[in-house]
């Protein structure tokens, strides 16, 4: 069984990020998707491990061969406990490509166990972010054409969060 592994920190999930999950399902038996936990974005994180993992868990129920879960620590240690072959990045712009290519150089000096596969963002995606995501959010912008609707519901029930719904 081929296993593909695609790690985010999906704070919130965006269509960006499922338009990457509906195209990399299909080069694997299973696609499993990874929510990781990121120190660095800690302190800006909008949602908790748990609530990002319930999101993706319902915008992804209706896709075939999908599984949710989380990870802390390296990837390579995904990698090896779920038994992937690839780890699938999705790729905006050059400045993503340079980022990821460097991780993956790192992780395939450390192994060779599995490969990276890059997918480019589709064209209407290339310039969302989680980070875009909640700048816009921060200051009442309308989201609603970014990230899904189940994305939007739990926005609002962050108190500290203005949103705009159409």
């Amino acid at each position: 069984m081929k296993i593909g592994l695609f790690p985010g920190s999906f704070d919130p999930v965006t269509n960006g990020h499922l338009d990457i999950i509906n195209r990399a399902k299909e080069l694997f038996d299973r696609l499993i998707v990874a929510v990781a936990v990121n120190d660095s974005k800690t302190s800006t994180a909008m949602f908790t491990l748990r609530e990002r993992q319930k999101l993706l868990k319902e915008v992804c129920k209706g896709i075939p061969r999908v599984e949710i879960i989380c990870f802390d620590g390296l990837l390579l240690d995904a990698v090896k406990k779920y038994k992937a072959v690839s780890v699938v990045r999705g790729l905006r712009a050059i400045s993503d490509f340079e980022y990821e290519f460097q991780m993956a150089m790192m992780n395939r000096e450390i192994t060779s166990d599995y490969d990276t596969i890059f997918l480019m963002a589709s064209h209407s995606y290339s310039f969302v972010s989680s980070r875009m995501i909640k700048e816009l959010v921060r200051f009442g912008g309308d989201v609603s054409p970014f990230v899904p609707p189940a994305v939007v519901r739990e926005m609002k029930k962050h108190r500290n969060i203005r949103t705009k719904v159409k």
